[in-house]
């Protein structure tokens, strides 16, 4: 199966479509949400009940820490990302909300393991941002190829026969082989808030059979979903967040 791997959603319906649309073009028949459907952007409803239809379709789909937000903050939130939440809160139905609750923080659909943050203590929260944070988490997970989102930025690690791992940076578009006996970590990006002063949405394709990941970008109306956020009444700064890319 050709799998879209799509994370960090965050309310952006510009950017989700945008990316869905994508990855049919090259051929996906799968998808697998990786968290933080909700936060910063002003379409969480829609963006919740699009996921809702493809999971009712198959499609995996997990708990970010944004989400579980929704039903309790016991993590730290800035104020910005807070006015979001609340946002998200009083626009969500009571359905969305359930199905916010009810999804798991890991998933394993061999030869891939899916989670938001870490596999190792994934209600945590922890940032895989480094080869040592990548080598805990692969060690924690039974599946060869980990994908990950929560980082915002795209990172591939990979195991290295000390087992340590090392870290390289994807170049958008290029197949790239995920087999024999390493382990790896995908950091897939995210779709509705890129961090690297590019503001084209963010995911990846997984070919589970040729154990090939390909990392994209795609460029796609983010000055409506910009605008959005104003028109919401949302901070400026979350506005600012999604023109400029960071």
């Amino acid at each position: 199966m050709l799998r879209a791997i799509l994370s960090d959603v965050h309310a952006n319906l510009e950017a989700l479509e945008a990316c869905l649309a994508h990855a049919r073009s090259k051929g996906a028949t799968g998808y697998a949400f990786l968290g933080d459907l909700v936060g910063y952007g002003a379409d969480a409803s829609a963006v919740v009940e699009r996921v809702m239809q493809l999971a009712a379709e198959g499609a995996v789909a997990l708990k970010g820490n944004h989400d579980a937000a929704i039903e309790k903050r016991d993590s730290y939130f800035n104020h910005d990302a807070h006015a979001s939440l609340d946002w998200a809160a009083k626009t969500l139905s009571d359905t969305q909300k359930r199905f916010l609750a009810s999804l798991p923080l890991v998933a394993e659909t061999k030869p891939a393991c899916f989670v938001h943050a870490s596999v190792r203590a994934p209600a945590k929260w922890t940032y895989v941002d480094s080869p040592g944070a990548a080598e805990s988490c692969t060690k924690a997970a039974i599946a060869a190829v980990t994908f990950c989102g929560h980082v915002h930025d795209q990172k591939l690690y990979f195991g290295k026969p000390s087992g340590h791992m090392t870290a390289f940076t994807p170049v958008p578009g290029v197949n790239i082989p995920v087999r024999g006996q390493r382990r790896w970590v995908a950091i897939v990006g995210s779709v509705g808030q890129p961090r690297d002063r590019n503001p084209a949405a963010a995911y990846a394709l997984f070919d589970d059979e040729t154990r090939e990941v390909t990392f994209y970008r795609v460029p796609y109306d983010h000055l409506a979903a910009a605008r959005k956020v104003r028109e919401a009444g949302l901070p400026g700064s979350l506005a600012w967040r999604i023109e400029a890319g960071i």
